[in-house]
């Protein structure tokens, strides 16, 4: 077996769905959402036909190749306890489209999780919502599998779910009703709706959070992506420069950055605060063909952040996984992977997951990298600074364009 080169992911595991022999004909198999718990401790994913599988972490040994199960297996990722947890199956009775791990530990969650189990210890409630097919949310308690809670008032497909990280229990959904809903967990023990975001003209294919919880972005069938404010929960500015459907968008870890993928083949890196455009990023395929009609192949699914804000990783429908170091042009690396739908980091680095249309999940290695002392610094001063503020310092100008990310 030849070596990969280190810039070349390595598959490290995947795995594949049972096919027990009866499954409701209207069921489909894709992998539409992949994700980490925010502690790392589990993996959830949408394997099809109703059926999402969660899967304590880091995986079996048995999955991992010789080599990798040290790296995997630290102290710091298997506190104590964690060698017990059991891989779980919660059967959603719907075709899930969206996941999202609430933030963990959580003091609010302890709540939720005493007024539905009032006999029980005041544990910290790790729980995981799931968006259906049929515009229903229906919230899980990882550590047992039970059924908490279930949401009602989209009226069709809930493609998307994000918790606020804070731990406040709020979480946002994006559906093809082409609305976003906010929900407040803690509200009266069983949810309760608290906002309609409405207008988008198209279905709403994913929602963000910034980690300072003070944004939102959602990306519809549409050229232009929303900005929102947390806050107010009104509509700050859209965000137009794609030349065709944006499908996906995420957040730099200090809120400074977002990035928007679309199906004209470009990522876009944006200020969301100013609005501004600070880079584009292009899919073209590795053997150009002369054929103009195979540009959509170059489409893109999925883009996620690295933990650190370093790296992004993409997915498109020309069967590459890629991964972009933040301040150059072109991929650092491709792996190459048959009908990718999404992608997420692993929360403490050095894992992509990937997910794909035949209800496989993928774990590849990804680059891992000790932050500059300078990078480190924006990204602290960042977290709590919009780039208004940077700009009014009283700094030298190099300094401002090196923390605003106007360094590219």
């Amino acid at each position: 077996m030849i070596s990969p080169s280190p810039e070349e992911p390595l598959l490290l595991a995947e795995l594949k769905p049972g096919r027990p022999h009866q499954f409701d004909w209207k069921s489909s198999c894709e992998t539409w959402s992949v994700a980490f718990s925010p502690d790392g401790s589990w993996f959830a994913w949408s394997q099809g036909h109703c059926v999402v599988k969660l899967v304590p972490w880091p995986l079996e040994e048995q999955f991992i190749p010789k080599g990798f199960e040290a790296k995997s297996r630290s102290s710091k990722n298997d506190p104590k306890g964690r060698g017990s947890l059991k891989e779980k199956t919660l059967d959603c009775g719907q075709i899930v489209w969206g996941l999202a791990f609430s933030p963990w530990p959580s003091p609010p969650s302890r709540k939720l999780w005493a007024r539905h189990h009032p006999q029980a210890p005041d544990v910290s409630c790790l729980i995981l919502a799931t968006g259906l097919n049929d515009g229903q949310i229906k919230i899980w308690e990882v550590q047992t599998g039970l059924l908490l809670l279930n949401l009602s008032g989209h009226q069709d497909v809930v493609r998307d779910l994000s918790f606020t990280p804070s731990g406040s229990l709020i979480l946002v959904s994006a559906s093809r009703d082409k609305t976003l809903r906010i929900w407040d967990l803690n509200k009266h023990g069983r949810g309760k709706q608290i906002q309609v975001l409405s207008g988008h003209l198209q279905w709403v294919y994913c929602c963000s959070i910034s980690p300072d919880c003070s944004m939102l972005c959602s990306a519809a069938g549409e050229k232009s992506v929303f900005l929102w404010s947390m806050r107010s929960y009104t509509l700050i500015r859209k965000l137009e420069g794609h030349q065709s459907s944006v499908v996906s968008c995420d957040f730099s870890p200090d809120s400074a950055l977002l990035v928007t993928a679309s199906y004209d083949t470009s990522v876009i890196m944006w200020d969301p605060y100013t609005g501004e455009r600070l880079r584009s990023l292009h899919h073209t395929q590795l053997e150009p063909t002369m054929d103009d009609s195979d540009v959509h192949m170059s489409s893109l699914r999925s883009v996620c952040f690295s933990p650190e804000g370093l790296y992004l990783a993409t997915v498109a429908d020309d069967r590459l996984l890629r991964i972009w170091a933040l301040e150059l042009k072109a991929p650092v690396a491709f792996a190459p992977m048959t009908n990718g739908l999404c992608c997420t980091f692993f929360p403490h680095g050095g894992i992509i997951a990937t997910g794909t249309r035949d209800g496989h999940v993928q774990f590849w290695t990804a680059p891992r990298v000790l932050s500059s002392l300078k990078h480190l610094c924006r990204k602290a001063l960042r977290s709590f600074l919009t780039t208004y503020q940077v700009l009014a310092l009283p700094i030298p100008k190099k300094m401002k364009e090196f923390l605003t990310y106007r360094t590219f």
